[in-house]
C-alpha cells in the first residue's frame, strides 16, 4: 500500500464513483480520528443528478484529485523520503486541522512506500531540528513554516490547487 492523495474535512472519497467508476481498486484508510458522513452509491448519483450545481463542484473536485494523485506519484519517485515525509505530515496538518494528531512510523512508512527505519530516520531529523515531536504514535507540529520549507515543491503546488479550488 502507498498513499496517492489525502482527504480531509474539505473533500470526500468517492472521486471514480462521480467519474462513473462503479468498481475501484482504491483502499481508504482513516489517518486520524475524527466523524464522516458515508452515503450510499446510488444515493450519491441520484443526488448528483438532482443538483447541477452540485455536479459542476463534484466534478471540479475530481479534477483537483486527479492533479493531487499525479503530483503524489510524481513525488513519490522523484524527492528524498524526507522532503516527502514533511509533504506528507504538512497534508495531513492541514486536513486534520490540529497541530496534534496520531500516526506511527509504520503507518507513514507505508504512506510514503519506504522502510520503518527510514521514517524512523526522517522522524528522528525532524524532531532534532525542533519542527515536530514524536513520542510512540503521538505527532505534533511545532514549526509549520520550517516544516515547508524542507518539504519538496510538491507540497506547495497541491497547497495552491486547494487554495484555487475553495475561491
Amino acid at each position: 500500500m502507498i498513499e496517492v492523495a489525502t482527504v480531509g474535512r474539505e473533500g470526500m472519497t468517492g472521486a471514480p464513483l462521480n467519474l462513473g467508476v462503479t468498481d475501484s481498486n482504491l483502499a481508504l484508510v482513516s489517518q486520524v480520528p475524527g466523524e464522516a458522513l458515508r452515503m450510499r452509491s446510488e444515493d450519491f448519483l441520484c443526488q448528483r443528478a438532482r443538483n447541477p450545481e452540485l455536479m459542476r463542484l463534484l466534478n471540479r473536485y475530481s479534477g483537483l484529485m486527479l492533479a493531487l494523485v499525479a503530483q503524489s506519484a510524481a513525488c513519490n519517485r522523484a524527492h528524498h523520503v524526507d522532503a516527502r515525509c514533511a509533504r506528507w505530515l504538512l497534508m495531513t496538518h492541514d486536513q486534520a486541522g490540529t497541530d496534534r494528531f496520531p500516526v506511527t512510523q509504520e503507518f507513514l512508512a507505508q504512506m510514503l512506500g519506504v522502510s520503518r527505519p527510514s521514517v524512523a530516520i526522517s522522524a528522528a531529523a525532524l524532531q532534532n531540528a525542533g519542527l515536530v515531536t514524536y513520542h510512540r504514535g503521538d505527532m505534533t507540529i511545532l514549526d509549520r513554516s520550517a516544516l515547508e520549507e524542507l518539504a519538496c515543491e510538491c507540497y506547495a503546488v497541491i497547497a495552491q490547487r486547494f487554495r484555487q479550488f475553495f475561491e
